[in-house]
């Protein structure tokens, strides 16, 4: 099953030059539960920006894909040259954790979606891709210290 997990304020900003415009504990300790021993789809970007904030440390995933139209040697992940072939043909469950290029090819595939909504605006200049959240049905949903941690499913037709 592929899932994806992110957080956005009220205007759908999820980023700012490539990292967090925020600073939750309580949502890193979110995204830290649900991908924590995942197998993890990230693109370019994202693995770099993960890379800065653990330096020497390996990235907590038990497996690491990451979407690259360009050649690229990752030491402690799988290259994915063809993302759509991936995600059609993989058996695996799959957790996607950006950026907005991979999030937004990979939500036609996506059944389930662990959104976190910011109660509040923040500056940044990266956007989640609009769509349409009438296509899933909200499963879960929690309401902790300005942030609400929701589960929707995709609603089959």
């Amino acid at each position: 099953m592929i899932e994806m997990i992110w957080a956005m304020d009220e205007n759908w900003l999820i980023g700012k030059d490539n990292v967090l415009p925020w600073h939750y504990p309580k949502d890193l300790q979110y995204f830290k539960s649900k991908t924590k021993d995942a197998a993890v789809l990230m693109g370019d970007m994202t693995y770099q920006s993960l890379k800065s904030y653990y330096k020497t440390k390996p990235l907590p995933f038990r497996k690491i894909y990451v979407a690259n139209i360009l050649p690229a040697d990752y030491p402690d992940a799988i290259w994915v040259k063809d993302l759509f072939h991936f995600l059609k043909e993989t058996n695996e469950d799959i957790m996607v954790i950006g950026g907005k290029t991979i999030y937004q090819l990979c939500l036609p595939y996506a059944k389930r979606l662990y959104i976190t909504f910011v109660l509040r605006t923040h500056e940044g200049n990266v956007y989640f891709p609009r769509f349409n959240l009438s296509d899933y049905q909200l499963i879960n949903k929690t309401i902790d210290e300005g942030l609400i941690f929701t589960v929707y499913e995709r609603i089959s037709t």
